[in-house]
């Protein structure tokens, strides 16, 4: 088993007699305060859609959407320890993975799950992305 600490408190392992993940990690843990980030659209901070059939735009917005959340809750993109990918074609996910290798450190990156899905709640939106991060307690 290999364990690498990310930049704060998450941590990341793969496991023995399974296969390195190709740009995710098997495992993913941390200690502190949870926080879990509802899945992100495309939708700019007024409600429109951004990147109408662009799935590189829409994901883009769908992470700074991500990134905005974890502000908000005190946490950036180094305390994520899952992240959830919903695309509405294959073909979308290599946006899905540069907009993420954007955020991320890749040579320790959260673990990680993508479905190709028949739709999203609203037919324009291609990509939908949710998190999962792990921030140190505070004395709230």
């Amino acid at each position: 088993m290999s364990d690498t600490a990310l930049p704060r408190t998450a941590r990341v392992i793969a496991p023995a007699g399974l296969a390195p993940g190709a740009g995710y990690s098997q495992v993913a843990w941390g200690t502190g305060r949870t926080v879990a980030v509802s899945g992100q659209v495309a939708l700019d901070e007024h409600g429109a859609l951004v990147g109408p059939g662009d799935p590189e735009a829409q994901a883009r917005q769908v992470f700074e959407n991500v990134r905005r959340c974890l502000a908000e809750a005190g946490a950036t993109f180094a305390d994520v320890i899952k992240l959830t990918f919903f695309a509405t074609d294959v073909a979308q996910l290599p946006a899905l993975r540069a907009a993420r290798d954007a955020v991320i450190d890749t040579a320790r990156p959260p673990a990680s799950s993508a479905f190709v899905v028949a739709a999203l709640i609203r037919p324009e939106f291609l990509v939908e992305v949710d998190a999962l991060a792990v921030v140190p307690a505070t004395a709230d």
